[in-house]
């Protein structure tokens, strides 16, 4: 996997292609994002973490940086990133031990570029 910015950039030109020729499809799939990701029972900052950890499973890096960049603006601790991918580790194998310090890794970039604001 690529820095963060790297990933962004390469999906950034591909996506506002897609949205352009399917909007409504786009559009629909934000607004169950925006309320699945929404503070309930479980706080926003929780379902980052599943996310980053679903993500993890997938092996979506796209997926990745967008769930790291989230449980950062959510205000996730290194160590709870840590403890959901040893979750991710787990449940995951030898994968895990692969996907698990990249997503790790774009935690740290997100966190650090937040910083850098």
């Amino acid at each position: 996997m690529h820095s963060n910015d790297d990933v962004r950039a390469e999906l950034r030109q591909p996506a506002l292609d897609l949205r352009a020729m399917i909007p409504d499809v786009l559009k629909g799939y934000s607004e169950m994002a925006r309320a699945s990701f929404a503070d309930g029972e479980l706080p926003a900052k929780m379902k980052e973490l599943l996310a980053l950890v679903i993500a993890v499973t997938r092996e979506c890096d796209g997926c990745v940086v967008s769930h790291a960049r989230g449980a950062v603006r959510q205000g996730a601790t290194r160590q709870e990133v840590a403890e959901a991918l040893g979750v991710a580790i787990t449940m995951n194998g030898g994968p895990g031990t692969v996907w698990g310090p990249r997503a790790l890794r774009a935690f740290d970039e997100a966190l650090a570029a937040r910083r850098a604001d």
